[in-house]
């Protein structure tokens, strides 16, 4: 299912991409050595509350998991990349940690990624963190009313590939809208010029990816965290955009 949204359900999404951005801001805030997992969890579940939005992901249950999600963000140290499920671990000097959220507000989901080091940072880590966000950058800039879904792929794994990080397109962007997980799907490398027409209204979640040395993934024990298959380093950057008649416009950027 595509969805194109109204301008009040686009007023209503950028409520939504605020809310996002501020829960992921003060989950990175909190984030410090011996700060543990569940802590950012609770945080993210009282914060939610607090806004009368709802989580995506208590009941979330696709079939690449295991069972109900139960947690309400998605915290992914190191080697964890993707759907890291909160557990009970304190954060070390030089965890590389992404925090990713997905909340729905008034009948409309945003969705959004950060990657950042707690303590001290990896030359490695860094590079790979920056290279996420500017391939992000990139597809959003290539993201606008006539281009299409290919034109944001064929941007991003542009940057990924010129970074030389191996490029996986298992999992990437998509849209949203009333539900967290819609068509059209967004792969991390394409062509230009290839597949579905943006057009205004519609709500895309752009989130590069990448590993330092592999494209593939592995499950962890917990049914959901997705790991590098090498245990090297990992980074995620996500942002909820608005495609407009000028453009993308950024919903989930912190107030």
């Amino acid at each position: 299912m595509i969805e194109v949204l109204s301008p009040s359900e686009i007023a209503r999404a950028r409520d939504t991409g605020a809310l996002v951005a501020e829960i992921l801001q003060a989950g990175k805030q909190l984030a410090s050595v011996g700060t543990n997992l569940l802590e950012i969890d609770a945080l993210a579940r009282d914060l939610m509350t607090r806004a009368g939005a709802e989580s995506c992901y208590v009941d979330y249950e696709p079939s690449f998991g295991e069972g109900p999600f139960g947690h309400y963000i998605c915290t992914s140290v190191n080697d964890g990349v993707l759907h890291g499920k909160p557990f009970d671990y304190a954060l070390r000097d030089g965890d590389l940690v992404t925090l990713d959220l997905a909340v729905s507000l008034r009948g409309v989901v945003a969705d959004a990624a950060i990657s950042f080091f707690v303590g001290t940072e990896t030359p490695e880590g860094a590079a790979l963190i920056d290279a996420t966000e500017r391939a992000l950058a990139a597809g959003i800039a290539a993201a606008g009313p006539k281009a299409r879904i290919g034109d944001i792929s064929s941007a991003i794994g542009e940057v990924l590939r010129g970074s030389g990080y191996p490029v996986n397109l298992q999992f990437g962007g998509h849209g949203v809208g009333s539900t967290m997980h819609q068509d059209p799907h967004i792969a991390n490398d394409g062509r230009a010029g290839r597949g579905y027409r943006l057009r205004p209204g519609l709500l895309l979640a752009i989130e590069p990816w990448a590993m330092l040395d592999t494209a593939e993934l592995v499950t962890d024990a917990d049914g959901w965290t997705l790991r590098s298959a090498t245990g090297c380093l990992t980074a995620h950057s996500e942002h909820t955009v608005a495609i407009t008649d000028a453009g993308a416009e950024i919903l989930t950027l912190p107030r």
